[in-house]
């Protein structure tokens, strides 16, 4: 069949004609729903008459705010709909769709022509479909299918045919560019085009380029939880936001953005990924970090450290016995092991070991944390630990209200009332006034009663108290999280094996929360903890979390989330060969993450070609890591990487900036010249200064941004860089088994070029591609 691209032509024309009806049409629509919200909030309080003086008169005062509120909240939606839909026209001005496929549905006469987008666009009678939505069930077909027999499934049922042609589409500014006829997924002329291009500031959408595996990632539908596994630059990232917009469109009646939540490795990241859903015409869901969630919820007790902090020690610290400790203490504190140790050491709380503190007023004990452990303890064993939790809660508020009563006769409480200005008097006197039951004008003959000021002054400075007691801050968490690192107790009561420096590990722990510093591993332990003794803080609300970079979470991580989120549903994504932080170490694959919600309700996805980067550079990578062989790399040319050998830190500051100077000459726009630590980040940062408009990057950092920047490693995770150098590549600095991950994640960020500096011995682990050829070694000298 020959394409015909006037034919073609022509048909984009008349969609083109329809979108720029559409987006006219829209645009009268966006400004009167904008005035209409503007008059509303203007006017608002002119519409409501305030009334309070009797129940009937409060009653439709509240009334009449509802309505009003409500009034505004559908002009708002109502603006918020078209605005959003007038978005997505006019990106769909640009490419109006990317595919087509020829479809016959089982039991009729003709082929129909289905046109793919990202969005759905009827004729001007809005009976027939121009494009398809990418997710609509049809769609699939695109996706999934050769030509040949295919099907699809919608709500009413499966939908059997045949799949004649597949087209994919190259339009630019109006016109079509190119048309290719395929019978792969996607033709390779359209992704060697996609990927050839430059990166951007910001993660584009892939839904013209969407690969079968994908696509199964996409629309999967069953079970609790969904593991991607995948190589570097798989798409899973990609894969997993696509996912997100096709849910939000497939359960838009159910379920809403600010009902999934991604957590994201930083915030550097959460800016780099922003753009994909509003791209697709969809809100953005939540995005937080879970060092932002631990910060949330202990921020206030501790000085929490940050995972790159822990990182950061681990790969600048010299290897002593202090270094040794942490590592153990890290991988143990991060397993499933320590979970159930804090699991079973909650339970044997119910008998014995809960710890409170010393309820204190003015400097003065009014109970003793042992007299609330006794009391505690007191409660017959048959009642449940959250009951004998607020039995005590119960018995010190009435303790309270009794040493109030006491206190009001102390010499402090008549000094104050003597002190008592004009203005808190009155304030005094007309709460005290309103507690007799005195109407507003009767208030003035009040006359203030000393012994009722006394017990109000009393009351008011126990406020703060009874707060503490309502929230059970009387509850001495620290304590009781020590406790398990004491050398009184034994462990092995509630784990069959302790770690080997178990003892340097617990002196190690307490000494920090002592100093009220909390390790990022004792962290999510720590609140888990505490969750268990209060009662987990649940939030039913959220229907999907996705865990982007999972491989960097552990499995203790992985049950807490299980916990907090109950009503939700998972997709995870890792690759274990990137997989930098030490607890990650005694782990080589997901399995455990089955357990989580059972194998029946797990699913596995497995990335293996990659597309980042050129086909060199990923025969270079590949041979980083052991299991690299299973890792296949998309066709798409380019130089051979490179690693230049240099003699000193000044050749080596010449030679890279030779190198970025060169690649800007090339058109490269972004550039990362990445360094194992932010130590070394730092001092390359400040040598490179020279270089116009270098920028460092660090953990702190808001937003990712384009250009020459110097970036640590494991900030460098989940971007990718037109060319990347790797700051130095000697053995010096990458001298150990325990760094290759981290190394390989280093080398994939780069999508065109990469060359490698290494001052004095090459890293041991580039043996493997210096043996194979796949990396061109040059000297300097």
């Amino acid at each position: 069949m020959t394409i015909n691209l006037q034919h073609e032509q022509k048909h984009l024309d008349a969609v083109l004609k329809t979108i720029t009806a559409e987006i006219d049409k829209l645009h009268d629509e966006t400004t009167k729903r904008k005035n209409e919200v503007i008059t509303t909030r203007k006017h608002f309080w002119d519409e409501v008459k305030i009334n309070t003086d009797t129940f009937d008169d409060y009653l439709e005062t509240i009334i009449g705010l509802r309505q009003e509120a409500q009034a505004l909240s559908v002009s708002q939606s109502s603006h918020r709909h078209a605005s959003n839909r007038l978005s997505t026209l006019k990106r769909m001005e640009k490419v109006p769709y990317f595919g087509r496929i020829d479809f016959k549905e089982d039991g009729t006469g003709d082929y129909e022509r289905i046109y793919i987008g990202i969005s759905s666009l009827s004729d001007k009678d809005g009976e027939d479909f121009l494009i398809y939505d990418w997710r609509a069930p049809i769609s699939s077909v695109y996706y999934d299918y050769p030509p040949g027999t295919a099907h699809y499934v919608t709500p009413s049922g499966v939908i059997h045919g045949h799949l004649e042609k597949k087209y994919q589409y190259i339009i630019r500014d109006g016109n079509v560019d190119a048309m290719f006829d395929t019978s792969l997924t996607i033709g390779d002329e359209i992704l060697q085009q996609v990927l050839g291009k430059g990166t951007n500031k910001q993660m584009q959408s892939i839904v013209a380029t969407i690969q079968h595996e994908q696509n199964m990632i996409i629309r999967h539908d069953q079970g609790r939880l969904l593991i991607v596994h995948g190589a570097a630059g798989s798409g899973k990232t990609s894969a997993a936001l696509q996912r997100i917009a096709y849910l939000l469109y497939k359960y838009r009646e159910h379920i809403t953005a600010e009902q999934i939540i991604l957590f994201s490795p930083n915030s550097m990241f959460s800016s780099y990924v922003s753009n994909v859903l509003p791209e697709l015409g969809e809100e953005n869901m939540q995005q937080v970090t879970f060092q932002e969630y631990l910060y949330h919820r202990l921020g206030e007790e501790f000085d929490i450290e940050h995972p790159y902090e822990q990182l950061e020690y681990i790969l600048t610290s010299s290897k002593t016995p202090l270094l040794q400790t942490r590592k153990e203490s890290i991988q143990f504190k991060a397993s499933t092991d320590f979970f159930q140790t804090i699991q079973a050491y909650r339970k044997s709380l119910e008998y014995s070991g809960m710890l409170f503190l010393d309820i204190t007023f003015r400097n003065q004990t009014i109970i003793n944390g042992q007299q609330l452990s006794e009391e505690f303890y007191s409660y017959d064993e048959s009642t449940s630990f959250s009951h004998k939790l607020e039995k005590l809660q119960n018995w010190l508020t009435k303790e309270i209200k009794a040493f109030q009563k006491r206190e009001r006769h102390q010499a402090w409480v008549q000094e104050e009332m003597e002190l008592l200005s004009e203005e808190d008097y009155h304030k005094a006197r007309i709460l005290l006034a309103k507690k007799r039951g005195y109407q507003k004008e009767e208030i003035a003959d009040y006359e203030v009663e000393p012994t009722a000021l006394a017990y109000l002054i009393v009351h008011q400075r126990l406020k703060p108290l009874r707060n503490q007691i309502h929230l059970f801050e009387f509850i001495d968490f620290k304590g009781i999280y020590t406790q398990i690192f004491s050398t009184s107790n034994k462990i092995e009561q509630w784990i069959s094996k302790k770690p080997l420096l178990w003892d340097q590990i617990c002196q190690s722990t307490i000494d920090q929360i002592n100093a009220h510093k909390l390790n990022y591993e004792d962290a999510t332990p720590f609140l888990l903890l505490k969750e268990m003794i209060l009662g987990f803080q649940t939030n039913r609300s959220i229907k999907h979390i996705v865990i982007d970079e999972a491989q960097d979470y552990s499995p203790f991580q992985f049950e807490f989330l299980k916990r907090l989120f109950p009503a939700a549903r998972m997709t995870v994504l890792g690759d274990f060969n990137q997989a930098i932080f030490t607890h990650a170490r005694v782990s080589s694959d997901f399995n455990t993450l089955s357990n989580l919600y059972g194998p029946e309700q797990t699913a596995l996805i497995e990335l293996t070609r990659s597309y980042r980067s050129t086909k060199p550079i990923i025969e270079f990578t590949r041979r980083l890591v052991e299991n690299g062989k299973d890792i296949i790399p998309f066709n798409r040319d380019g130089d051979q990487p490179a690693l230049s050998l240099v003699q000193s830190f000044d050749e080596q500051l010449e030679a890279i900036t030779t190198k970025v100077l060169q690649w800007q000459d090339q058109g490269y726009q972004s550039i990362a010249i990445i360094c194992k630590s932010a130590e070394e980040s730092m001092k390359a940062f400040q040598a490179l200064s020279h270089i116009q408009d270098i920028k460092l990057l660090k953990s702190s950092s808001l937003e990712y941004e384009q250009g020459i920047v110097v970036v640590p490693s494991y900030l460098s995770k989940g971007i990718e860089f037109d060319a990347v150098i790797v700051f130095d590549a000697s053995n010096e600095v990458y001298g150990e088994e325990s760094l290759r991950r981290l190394f390989y994640t280093v080398c994939t960020r780069a999508m065109h070029q990469i060359h490698l500096f290494s001052k004095g011995k090459p890293s041991f682990l580039l043996n493997k591609p210096l043996e194979e050829k796949v990396i061109q070694l040059s000297n300097q000298s």
